[in-house]
């Protein structure tokens, strides 16, 4: 994995940091490979209360790399290979979608800082996290059209709910590229900012301050929010208040409130 993706530690808040820098971030097996592993690590890593998702040099991911292009060129790769008879994760994705899907699937909030491009898979990656703060002039595109394909690692179950009917229908059948400034406008970007890692990872650590068990249940209803009918929503929002009045965590932010105090959480 450290060849691909680097994981730092501070404070609760996982910097997560793809670093191919010579291929702007591509898509590659050991990309994928990388991804998937530093999500699963982080499910499990204790003290970790936010992520922030981020792409060294000048891009954040370039999309799918191009020696996978050739290999369809060529007839070397054909059909499903991999894609509709493959072992699925428990939200119902296979590999390849799950490069996007560990960062929802985390129990934390996942902040993608978007730089450079964010291109067909490297979009839909950046539509795995919680919250997209990006530059103005980030260049991104829902882009398999371009190669006579559909997006398939999870784009199109990401953008539901961000953006309208029409407008996700526009982007996957035009492959256009649009910038941070429109992505804000459409409701994909969260933020459009000069230095969107640096911006992130004070948010990250402004999360990371607040009660961890609340925040996980916090992305537990946010993630249910999406899919769920009203009546399962509204039982799930009693169930996890129930859980927290009166549990250390939620003592602990009282009393600091009341004491005018930072609070100290155990995780």
């Amino acid at each position: 994995m450290n060849d691909r993706v680097t994981i730092d530690i501070q404070d609760g808040v996982a910097d997560v940091r793809m670093i191919r820098v010579d291929k702007m971030n591509a898509l590659d097996d050991a990309m994928f490979s990388a991804l998937i592993a530093a999500g699963e690590r982080l499910k499990t890593e204790k003290g970790v209360r936010c992520v922030v998702l981020s792409g060294e040099g000048r891009a954040f991911c370039a999309g799918l790399d191009m020696g996978n292009f050739g290999k369809m060129a060529s007839g070397a790769r054909k059909g499903g290979d991999g894609l509709v008879d493959t072992p699925r994760t428990e939200s119902g994705a296979n590999r390849a979608q799950n490069a996007a899907m560990v960062w929802r699937d985390l129990p934390v909030p996942v902040i993608a800082a978007v730089h450079g491009v964010a291109l067909g898979g490297g979009f839909q990656v950046c539509l795995g996290a919680d919250m997209r703060y990006v530059t103005p002039d980030v260049k991104m595109a829902v882009l398999e059209i371009k190669w006579g394909l559909v997006p398939d690692m999870a784009g199109v179950a990401l953008l539901r709910g961000l953006v309208r009917d029409d407008v996700a229908r526009e982007l996957t059948y035009t492959g256009r590229i649009f910038s941070g400034e429109e992505a804000l406008a459409m409701g994909i970007a969260t933020r459009v900012c000069d230095d969107p890692r640096a911006e992130a990872l004070a948010v990250a650590r402004e999360i990371a301050s607040k009660n961890p068990a609340a925040i996980r249940g916090d992305k537990r209803l946010m993630n249910l929010m999406a899919d769920g009918d009203q009546a399962a929503i509204l039982l799930a929002e009693s169930i996890e208040q129930g859980a927290l009045i009166g549990s250390p965590g939620n003592v602990e932010a009282v009393m600091a409130n009341m004491e005018k105090r930072a609070p100290v959480f155990e995780d």
